[in-house]
């Protein structure tokens, strides 16, 4: 009796602070609280590549080569492993060299054989492997890592303002054609922080690749990173380039046209950028005319930097809320 009275008094106290603006309504959905019980077994699984994830969550690219980078990679594996995630590793560039920083890579041992693990490399190395003729290095670095394909990341804006960059002399687009004739690993291309525009993403469907992810504006843009590590009079003159991009939401309006115009295409996407919040995930990928999951990066690695256990209540409440969304809402018509 006391426990219901005092949830009660806080009924009545709570009240007044639980008004909300009619304003703050998320408009994307329809609330439909009749037609599943929140004590149902909701198969939120779906198809990567040929692997099974039991949430469509994507661990996206984030770091290596750095002291702290093997215990956020151990991290953010061991939780993929545990709650049946995606991984896409950080740029392996340095393991083209040696394989010094090897262990802060060799995830596979954490995450398991069953779920995808993905290498990563710039354009502007793919371009030079290329050009010298080495591009068995990425087909041994796949093998090496025991990973499941290869992410090319395409960021000439990072590289043209960061200070050790590289010069990418070629349309990406050619030298991810050309690649696609010389290995047999999965390909899947992303952005950085930018998005891709839609005569870009026409290009890329037509290609025989896997995958896209999104890299959308309205997320960490390496861009913005670069520029901020140089001198604040390049920053001022530079920063218009800040407002240059195309959201997630966008970027999918435009896939989903495609798909219109190219029925065959099925390319998996990765939608990233800007997903703040497992509703912004879950609206997405339920818009999605191709297969989707939705990833994410600086939530994970908010986590992964501290103790396991932080990280994986986090990922706990993503996995509730998320159930809760496919339990309850409904994508309103596009």
């Amino acid at each position: 009796m006391t426990v219901m009275k005092d949830r009660k008094n806080d009924h009545i106290e709570l009240a007044f602070l639980s008004q909300l603006d009619k304003i703050s309504v998320d408009e994307r959905f329809n609330y439909e609280p009749f037609l599943n019980s929140l004590s149902s077994d909701i198969d939120m699984s779906t198809d990567f590549l040929g692997k099974k994830l039991n949430i469509p969550i994507w661990v996206s690219s984030m770091t290596g080569g750095t002291q702290m980078a093997e215990k956020i990679n151990t991290n953010l594996a061991k939780a993929c492993n545990e709650f049946g995630m995606g991984m896409g590793l950080g740029s392996c560039r340095e393991l083209l060299k040696d394989d010094n920083h090897f262990h802060q890579f060799d995830m596979r041992k954490y995450l398991g054989d069953d779920l995808p693990l993905f290498a990563n490399l710039g354009i502007a190395q793919i371009e030079k492997l290329i050009e010298e003729k080495e591009t068995e290095k990425i087909d041994l670095l796949i093998d090496k890592l025991h990973a499941d394909g290869l992410f090319i990341h395409v960021n000439p804006l990072q590289e043209f303002f960061q200070p050790e960059g590289d010069t990418i002399r070629r349309p990406p687009i050619e030298t991810i054609e050309e690649l696609l004739e010389l290995v047999q690993a999965k390909i899947i291309v992303k952005e950085v922080g930018q998005g891709i525009g839609h005569e870009s993403l026409e290009a890329l469907v037509k290609l025989p690749i896997a995958g896209i992810e999104f890299g959308a504006y309205g997320g960490t843009n390496f861009t913005k990173v670069e520029l901020l590590r140089s001198d604040k009079n390049k920053y001022e003159i530079y920063a218009p380039f800040l407002r240059i991009g195309h959201t997630a939401d966008e970027m999918l309006s435009n896939l989903n046209k495609l798909k219109s115009k190219f029925p065959e295409q099925n390319k998996q996407l990765i939608i990233s950028g800007g997903i703040k919040t497992f509703l912004d995930g879950y609206y997405l990928i339920k818009k999605s005319l191709f297969p989707a999951v939705y990833g994410q990066a600086s939530v994970f690695l908010k986590y992964a930097k501290e103790d396991y256990s932080q990280l994986k209540k986090f990922i706990e409440f993503q996995v509730k809320g998320l159930f809760l969304a496919y339990a309850l809402l409904r994508i309103k018509s596009m």
